[in-house]
């Protein structure tokens, strides 16, 4: 602060060294170039600063420019209404052009806080469900808003995931105490906040953050991406376990969870797109082409899982009835390759079928149901 107050000042005197020595000007000429300066150092450093730069410019635009030149003093009357009227004018002029950099560099925190939940909400989209979850959404944040350091506290397992180069330690107690009584908590001695993550109006777990310069809506935006996640994860681990008791005498009782879960996977995966939508002020045509893409593909297995539901129903009642023709065994193959594609992206999948296999008789529906 004190080097700019000294530029500040010295950026006056030179400004009047030049139009008094070197090129020599008349009184207006100098309140411009006076003035112009004024909102220079105003647009660069500061209200602050432009004040300062203000009283000194109106000092030395008395001192050099009205008569009596030389002396403080002013001789004509209206000489005094112009110097008020310039000191108002700097002041006024300061405070505009501090304003507008202030919203300015708002407009742009605001839009690198967007691009930053929009690629959180494409990485918790692409979760390896298969290796800590949370600890990856833990990461991915930390990753994408580049906080020194990070916990979350997922509620259903009591378990907190750290991530960042520093450590939050002796905070797992304000974590679960924001979780249990889902209000914000803040240590402003270590620049710690810690937000509760609700989901559909239950706490589900809490967020702590250190440092950062993230605004009161990013943060919620942030804890209710991470609640999308962990019930993303929650549904993915619920479906998996029902998937290995389909084997056991509970299949019956584990199947209704296992489908309940099922649905919450594609509808997290619209709701995380929605909210990127949601949330990002003016997404590209390429951002918005992916979400909706996303939207598009989860609504369709949505709608497959219900017919899945339908015919597992069925199976039970021993009411199914079979549509059974000639089928290529590599089209039914791809076909369901094609239909798991949102969930295979990126992994590598290869299929080898021989050459000279017949077609076979087989229901196409049930047939993809099993595989």
């Amino acid at each position: 602060m004190a080097y700019r107050l000294v530029a500040v000042v010295a950026t006056i005197a030179a400004i009047t060294l030049f139009c008094t020595r070197l090129v020599p000007v008349n009184a207006p000429t100098g309140g411009f170039a006076y003035l112009l300066a004024i909102l220079v150092i105003a647009t660069r450093w500061g209200f602050l600063e432009a004040t300062v730069a203000s009283f000194v410019a109106v000092l030395c635009f008395n001192f050099f420019f009205f008569p009596p030149v030389g002396t403080f003093n002013v001789a004509d009357p209206e000489n005094w209404v112009a110097l008020f009227a310039f000191l108002a004018m700097s002041v006024i002029a300061s405070q505009l052009s501090a304003r507008a950099k202030q919203r300015t560099q708002e407009a742009l925190d605001r839009q690198k806080e967007m691009e930053r939940l929009y690629a959180l909400s494409r990485a918790i989209l692409l979760t390896d469900t298969s290796q800590a979850p949370a600890k990856q959404i833990a990461l991915g944040i930390q990753e994408s808003f580049e906080f020194p350091a990070l916990a979350l506290y997922d509620g259903s397992t009591g378990e907190v995931h750290r991530a960042g180069p520093e450590d939050l330690p002796g905070h797992d107690d304000m974590l679960k105490q924001a979780a249990s009584r889902g209000t914000l908590l803040t240590n402003e001695a270590n620049r710690i906040t810690v937000i509760p993550v609700r989901l559909g109006g239950h706490v589900i777990g809490s967020l702590a953050v250190r440092g950062g310069a993230s605004s009161p809506t990013a943060l919620q935006a942030l804890s209710n991406l991470v609640a999308i996640a962990l019930e993303k994860v929650r549904g993915q681990e619920a479906a998996n376990r029902a998937e290995a008791a389909r084997q056991s005498e509970e299949l019956k009782s584990t199947l209704l969870d296992s489908i309940a879960h099922e649905f919450k996977t594609p509808l997290t995966s619209i709701k995380a797109a929605a909210t990127a939508l949601l949330y990002t002020p003016t997404p590209s045509r390429e951002e918005q082409r992916e979400l909706l893409t996303v939207v598009d593909e989860e609504a369709d297995r949505l709608g497959r899982l219900v017919t899945e539901a339908i015919q597992m129903a069925r199976l039970e009642a021993g009411k199914i009835k079979l549509n059974t023709a000639l089928r290529s065994v590599e089209g039914l193959i791809h076909r369901i390759l094609q239909q798991m594609k949102p969930i295979s992206e990126g992994r590598n999948v290869t299929v080898s079928i021989a050459g000279d296999l017949p077609q076979i008789i087989a229901d196409q529906e049930l047939m993809g149901l099993a595989i």
